[in-house]
């Protein structure tokens, strides 16, 4: 039955990182047209309201424990995507799509660091893999050492954000926890588009659904099933699992916009996936009868 959860986990954090994949193309033609910040803030304006109801009766229960996790998990998810926003300002997409990724690496070491959470040599040999495989397919073009000094931040935030979920994630309930981590998100995005003067009514479908689906569907329902699989799946783990959203994101750009991966970028992929396989043998399964359906 352990084994049986683990490998649902699995599928549905494999679903999830289809869905940052395939929201990548959306959200850049979106704040193409809407400021960033203030597309953020409402992002996660739509996650809040999307699990306010189920929510309701349940912060109570968190405690002040509880709702301090929430809004530190809150804290270090939008500290997470300013930092990045800010540091891709400064250096190349290559450079930052590569840096983002190593919280592969800080994941483990954080939680060895900060809880004394050992992880096996096969979860390392997956580690190693997956840090190959997003240098291949990200080509790591060199940027500068300001933005990449940002994008590191961002990936640090992002890792420590993943520990977090597992220290946290058997100790309150899932939907509870989630909705603080999502209304803190809400506020602190909400504060930098009032600063920046950013904040105006979002006009137009391609503006709206790409709210829609990132909050409903790669914000609400994607963090509340990371809370949930974290129940069953080691933080090092998940962040390998993470990973994927840099192979998804170039195969739907590759299938909806256009972008061409060439020889390494595939060979990148396949290196993701093998690492992936490795520390985590429920999902070598799980993978391959993915790719036989596709």
């Amino acid at each position: 039955m352990f084994g049986q959860n683990r490998a649902v986990a699995l599928l549905a954090l494999i679903a999830v990182t289809a869905v940052w994949g395939v929201t990548f193309v959306q959200v850049k033609d979106a704040v193409e047209i809407y400021p960033l910040f203030a597309f953020l803030a409402v992002r996660f304006a739509i996650a809040s309201a999307t699990l306010a109801v189920p929510a309701a009766s349940r912060v109570r229960g968190l405690g002040r424990s509880g709702i301090g996790a929430g809004a530190l998990l809150g804290l270090l998810l939008a500290a997470g995507y300013a930092l990045q926003t800010a540091g891709l300002e400064r250096t190349t997409v290559s450079s930052t799509g590569f840096i983002t990724g190593l919280y592969v690496v800080l994941t483990p070491l954080f939680g060895l660091l900060l809880f004394r959470t050992r992880i096996g040599v096969e979860v390392w040999g997956g580690v190693i893999l997956a840090v190959a495989g997003l240098a291949m397919l990200t080509g790591v073009k060199a940027g500068s050492p300001s933005g990449d000094l940002l994008v590191l931040s961002s990936t640090a935030a992002q890792a420590l954000q993943i520990v977090g979920v597992e220290r946290f994630a058997s100790r309150y309930d899932a939907v509870a926890l989630t909705f603080v981590e999502m209304v803190t998100s809400c506020l602190l995005f909400l504060a930098i588009a009032l600063a920046l003067g950013d904040l105006g009514v979002p006009h137009g479908w391609t503006v709206w659904g790409a709210l829609l689906v990132t909050g409903v569907f790669a914000s609400a329902l994607a963090y509340l099933v990371q809370v949930w699989a974290q129940r069953r799946l080691s933080a090092a783990r998940i962040a390998l699992v993470f990973s994927l959203e840099t192979v998804f994101a170039g195969l739907f750009g590759y299938a909806l916009a256009g972008d061409r991966l060439g020889l390494l970028g595939w060979g990148g992929c396949a290196a993701i996936l093998a690492g992936i396989a490795l520390a985590e043998p429920a999902a070598a399964g799980t993978l391959a009868r993915l790719v036989r359906r596709a």
